[in-house]
């Protein structure tokens, strides 16, 4: 029986819900996708604590500077590129994640092979885990933590069961395209990132008092 997507690995003490996006090289795609997450939820108080975002390439070059058009994009959507380095993507990486994201079908492929029992419920392409994600399934879920597991365990029971094509769940490689290719991966990165981080942090807390808007 391999382990449910909550369980951790055996001797591994889990203290926070790890992500890991992965790419080819690191550069670009997932390391735009780690930092803009990151920024999601950093602007939430008392959530980005409970979270750590990592990305990696599977034939990356370590220490290697994010691509400056993919920084320059990350800065447009509020993230922060800075100390962006490239590291290769490895089994101990794979069984530290509690969800890996890749940019395409091969890079969630790299991931199982490189762990099949610990991420074949764990690993989705960025695209495909932000449509088939529902915040129901974190209903009653207090923390934002305990939201990513939920959120994990119900779109793995339901992928193939959804009947929608998967024909649009890869982000193509812009590295060295012009900047306007760029700048719509970047959008295809940003939408399902946008829905990931919604879903994690939930519905905002109830207002005590009225804004001056709802008096108006």
């Amino acid at each position: 029986m391999s382990p449910s997507p909550a369980s951790p690995m055996p001797g591994r003490r889990c203290t926070h819900f790890r992500v890991l996006f992965v790419c080819t090289g690191n550069l670009h795609r997932s390391p735009l996708a780690e930092r803009l997450l990151t920024a999601r939820l950093a602007a939430s108080p008392g959530t980005s604590g409970g979270f750590r975002v990592s990305s990696a390439g599977t034939v990356a070059m370590a220490g290697t500077p994010m691509d400056p058009a993919a920084a320059t994009l990350l800065v447009e959507l509020g993230g922060d590129p800075r100390g962006a380095l490239a590291r290769r993507l490895t089994t101990a990486l794979v069984e530290d994640a509690d969800l890996v994201l890749g940019a395409a079908a091969e890079h969630r492929e790299a991931a199982v092979r490189l762990s099949p029992l610990w991420a074949l419920q764990r690993a989705f392409t960025l695209r495909e885990f932000g449509r088939l994600l529902r915040p129901e399934d974190a209903a009653g879920a207090r923390e934002p933590a305990e939201r990513a597991a939920a959120l994990v365990r119900g779109a793995a029971a339901r992928r193939g069961t959804d009947g929608t094509r998967t024909d649009d769940d890869d982000v193509a490689d812009p590295y060295g395209a012009p900047l306007r290719v760029a700048r719509e991966v970047a959008a295809r990165i940003a939408e399902p990132v946008e829905r990931i981080a919604a879903a994690v942090l939930g519905p905002p807390p109830a207002c005590a008092h009225p804004t001056l808007e709802s008096r108006a």
